[in-house]
């Protein structure tokens, strides 16, 4: 796996402010880039589970104790996926004493979110 980092999102693609929609307008090259690094990010089974179990836990965090038990990972391993995650800008961390508490970062998720779906304006056969 390549070992670069994984740039964060430019909030600001749209005239409108909001996000660029995959079925209203083609992406540019530096758009698509920029998603296609944030898709990398989420195209392993183990970051999209890790990603799930911290967006779903109590609180809206989750300790990294309990995420490194729910795999049949090393420790080293899980850090790794974290911190790609993290890189993407999908999850952030705050250490507390000998444990880090992990949370999803709802802006970047709601921003892909807003990409992929398409406005109500447009109907099934379009």
């Amino acid at each position: 796996m390549s070992k670069q980092e994984l740039p964060l999102l430019d909030r600001d693609d749209a005239a409108d402010g909001c996000c660029p929609r995959l079925l209203s307008a083609p992406l540019d090259a530096d758009q698509a880039a920029e998603l296609a690094s944030l898709f990398k990010a989420l195209g392993d089974p183990v970051r999209l589970r890790l990603l799930s179990m911290i967006a779903s836990g109590a609180g809206g965090e989750v300790c990294v104790c309990d995420l490194t038990p729910a795999f049949d990972l090393s420790q080293p391993t899980i850090s790794h996926h974290l911190k790609l995650l993290r890189q993407a800008g999908l999850i952030d961390s705050e250490r507390r004493g000998t444990w880090v508490y992990y949370r999803l970062v709802p802006e970047t998720t709601d921003r892909l979110a807003g990409i992929l779906t398409r406005r109500a304006s447009l109907g099934a056969a379009e």
